[in-house]
Formats: structure tokens, C-alpha cells, sequence
């Protein structure tokens, strides 16, 4: 489906349209919900103009009928199974891009791979409720890296791989900027009578330049990173990875039993952060990391269990 053209005045939404862009013949369900919060943070926006009208209204019309082409996939018709899709995705290509920043391999790539990621977190802000430490810490360090990364390229340095030791993440700021320090700060790509736009609105790689999908990541698994084994020092940025699998004799004693309280009510909500709790865990497994995903399941067995948390 042709989409008509971004008016300016919506360009906050022109990242995830790009985002959704690219990814129609790769991954539909991505492409998908790309769309739905560009509609969501379009209305919210929109001064009404014709150009921004005729916008949503295509966009709307596609979603109606991608819904119903895909209304027996759960990851468009399912919130819970959406979010666990886009959240697996974002993190393949966070620690895709984090293992060839680490290994110095700079690049547009990397830079897109860290912007795209920050975007796709972005757009899980559309399902209820808070995104997890997990997200919020990645999405931060995706954005600024990527700026970074660009910035350095731009001006002929060599970045330097990793988080920098002596960054305060406080400085980073909400959507993962670092205002006071000009290495960080966006590639201008805007004409010169606009303002710099931040990392959020940047479009750090030309067209041409494609970032790996994490079904390309999968399908070379050399490409798959390793987690970093790096501590967090006072004061640094550093990105979330899962610990460590633990041995039996330790989750032997991660267990501990709950019991059930006799007419508990579990509420909408409180179902709907234990089936997170769950998504959570499923998660963890991916990544060999079963000492979290067994706190996640206790989690959500007592939530399930006592009502409370």
C-alpha cells in the first residue's frame, strides 16, 4: 500500500513509519504495531491539516486490514504475545549492535541497529503499563550510542567501544541524550534554518544501509553476541545482560514454596502483570538464564497465589 507523504508536522512519527517501512516483507507483526503507535502519537499531535488527515486515515485503513488478514496471529491480535515479539526483537539487535561496538566493528549498521532498537522500545509504550528496568535502561543506551557512534564517524574519531567509564547515566537524560557533552549529540541532518533534532528524531543511516533482523542474527548464530561479563562500576552506563545460569545445588534454593490464600480475587490488572511475570521467564530461557526466570515465575505464582506481590 502506497502511504502519501509525512507532512512536517508530524515528523515525530516519521522514525516508526521508516521503521514500519522496512520491515513490511521482513516482519509484519513489527511493521504492524510500528504503524499503530505512529497513528496513536500522530493523533495526539495532528493540528488537523488535510496532509495529516489523509495520513492517518491510510494508515488507519491499513491496519484495519492487516487485522483482519492476520486475525489468527496472536502477536497482532494479542497484547501479551505482541509485546513478548517486539521485546525479543528490540533485544537481539540491542546485543547484536552492543557486541560489535564492543569488539570496535563501527559502522552505520551499528549505528542503525542501536537506533532501530531504541525505536522498537519506543513502541512498546503502546501496551498497559510501566516498560521493565530491562527496557527502560536498554532504550536509553541504544539512543545515545547510536547519536554517539554517528557523531564520532561524522567528525573522523574513533568511538570508544562500550559504555564510557566516566558517564553519569543521569546525564543521559529521559530519551537517552547527553546534553552536556557534544560527542553525544545528534548527527544534523536537518536544513540549517531547523533545530538539531535530538537522537529520537534522528535518521543516523542512509537508505541504502539495512540493519540485520533478528531472524538474520538467528540464522548465523556467530553473529549472536555473548553477554558481556562486565560489572557496573559507580556512576557508568551499563547495558542490562542476563546473569549467569546458576548451578543446581544454588536453584535448589531459589525455591521457595507459596502458599495459596483460601478466596484470593486476582483483579484484571494483577492478571495481567503475572502473565508478564511469565513472559519475562520465557525470556530469561531464551538466553540460558534460569535463575531469572524462576524469580519471575515465583513472582507470578504468588501474585496468582496471595493477591499481592
Amino acid at each position: 500500500m502506497e502511504f502519501p507523504p509525512c507532512p512536517p508536522s508530524l515528523k515525530s512519527i516519521q522514525h516508526f513509519l521508516k521503521l514500519a517501512q522496512e520491515h513490511d516483507s521482513r516482519d509484519f507483526v513489527i511493521a504492524y504495531w510500528a504503524r499503530l503507535y505512529a497513528l496513536q502519537v500522530g493523533l495526539k499531535v495532528s493540528t488537523q491539516t488535510a496532509e495529516e488527515t489523509k495520513l492517518l486515515l491510510a494508515i488507519m485503513d491499513w491496519l484495519e486490514q492487516v487485522k483482519k488478514q492476520y486475525a489468527d496471529n496472536e502477536a497482532i491480535t494479542n497484547e501479551v504475545a505482541a509485546q513478548a515479539h517486539i521485546e525479543n526483537y528490540a533485544l537481539k539487535l540491542f546485543l547484536y549492535a552492543d557486541k560489535q561496538d564492543r569488539e570496535e566493528n563501527f559502522g552505520k549498521n551499528v549505528v542503525k541497529a542501536f537506533y532501530s532498537s531504541g525505536v522498537l522500545y519506543d513502541i512498546l509504550q503502546t501496551f498497559p503499563g510501566e516498560l521493565s528496568e530491562e527496557a527502560l535502561h536498554n532504550r536509553k543506551y541504544a539512543k545515545w550510542k547510536a547519536a554517539y557512534i554517528h557523531n564520532c564517524l561524522k567528525n573522523g574519531e574513533t568511538p570508544i567501544p562500550g559504555p564510557l567509564p566516566d558517564d553519569d547515566e543521569d546525564e543521559f537524560g529521559e530519551e537517552g541524550d547527553n546534553t552536556n557533552a557534544s560527542a553525544a549529540t545528534p548527527p544534523e541532518e536537518a536544513p540549517a534554518s531547523d533545530p538539531a533534532p535530538t537522537p529520537y528524531q534522528l535518521d543516523p543511516a542512509p537508505s541504502n544501509i539495512t540493519p540485520p533482523t533478528a531472524e538474520e542474527i538467528l540464522d548465523n548464530p556467530n553473529k549472536l553476541p555473548s553477554p558481556p561479563v562486565e560489572e557496573e562500576k559507580p556512576g557508568g552506563f551499563v547495558p542490562y545482560v542476563p546473569t549467569a545460569q546458576p548451578n543446581p545445588a544454588t536453584a535448589a534454593t531459589i525455591y521457595q514454596p507459596i502458599v495459596p490464600v483460601a478466596g484470593v480475587q486476582i483483579t484484571p490488572d494483577q492478571m495481567i502483570t503475572a502473565q508478564k511475570y511469565c513472559k519475562y521467564a520465557g525470556s530469561a530461557l531464551n538466553y540460558d538464564d534460569v535463575k531469572t526466570a524462576i524469580e519471575n515465575l515465583q513472582k507470578a505464582l504468588k501474585l496468582l497465589s496471595t493477591g499481592s506481590e
